[in-house]
């Protein structure tokens, strides 16, 4: 299983990022996807996670109306769209599946600042 994350950068507040998941290594298309994010000192955090089929998804509360988590099973890959922006959004953002076990990619960095 590998996941391997990109699309992160510095943006000013109110500003949006689409970061990207690319899969490999398992059967994409049977498994649900989840972005988690971690801020400097904090634990990390449930943002968003969508189904196998991409039929239903859920969002953390501090970011619902703002972040859409989407899949492309043909490509392999999972987003998560990010409007309006906020400095507490700061953070890394990680892909997770879950198979017998988490996995996880290398992260990538989201930092929200004028």
């Amino acid at each position: 299983v590998q996941l391997v994350e990109s699309g992160g950068d510095l943006v000013q507040p109110g500003g949006s990022l689409r970061p990207s998941c690319a899969a490999s290594g398992f059967t994409f298309s049977s498994y649900g996807m989840r972005w988690y994010r971690q801020a400097p000192g904090k634990e990390r955090e449930l943002v968003a996670r969508i189904s196998s089929t991409g039929g239903t998804t859920t969002y953390a509360d501090s970011v619902k109306g703002r972040f859409t988590i989407s899949r492309d099973n043909a490509k392999k890959s999972v987003y998560l769209r990010m409007n309006s922006l906020k400095p507490e959004d700061t953070a890394v953002y990680y892909c997770n599946v879950f198979i017998r076990g988490d996995y996880w990619g290398q992260g990538t960095q989201v930092t929200v600042s004028s």
